[in-house]
């Protein structure tokens, strides 16, 4: 096993542009990334080495990212003043833009497992390929390839499972 400094050297950036991915708040990530280190301290006994150290920390930011939803239903109040309300798209704008915004992620939630993870750490998390084949435990090129056929899929419309 690697010495502790160094496993945060080599593998923070990466927890927390996949924490960025999962929550889209910096704060939130930053603060996850050290709770995921924290806890990785703690739990480094039962790390057995059956997963690469990226795949067991990101596990673990996951967990905890999820154990922070339970906690607080992100809700945020409303503007006092209605001038700080921005202006609002008209109605046909907004259920066009909203209808094919969800139709999208509609189409990515179906994609099977782990090609879906795939886009999700790409495309809103902003990973490398280098970096989602470290979180996923394998290669650049096999991300690199995957996003590539999910994209393809997504624009066609095709039903056809990549492995």
């Amino acid at each position: 096993m690697e010495d502790l400094d160094e496993i945060y050297r080599r593998h923070a950036a990466t927890v927390y542009k996949f924490l960025l991915s999962l929550c889209h708040d910096t704060h939130m990530a930053e603060e996850l990334t050290q709770e995921t280190f924290y806890q990785a301290v703690r739990s480094i006994h039962r790390f057995d080495g059956s997963c690469q150290v990226s795949t067991w920390l990101c596990q673990i930011a996951k967990h905890l990212f999820y154990q922070q939803l339970r906690k607080t239903h992100r809700e945020e109040p409303l503007p006092e003043e209605e001038t700080a309300l921005p202006p609002l798209p008209s109605a046909e704008e907004e259920v066009l833009d909203q209808s094919g915004r969800l139709d999208l992620l509609r189409r990515v939630h179906d994609l099977p497992e782990p090609s879906r993870e795939v886009v999700y750490l790409r495309s809103f998390g902003g990973l490398s390929f280098r970096e989602i084949g470290e979180v996923l435990g394998r290669t650049e090129t096999w991300a690199r390839v995957t996003f590539y056929r999910c994209k393809e899929r997504l624009k066609t419309g095709g039903d056809n499972d990549e492995k």
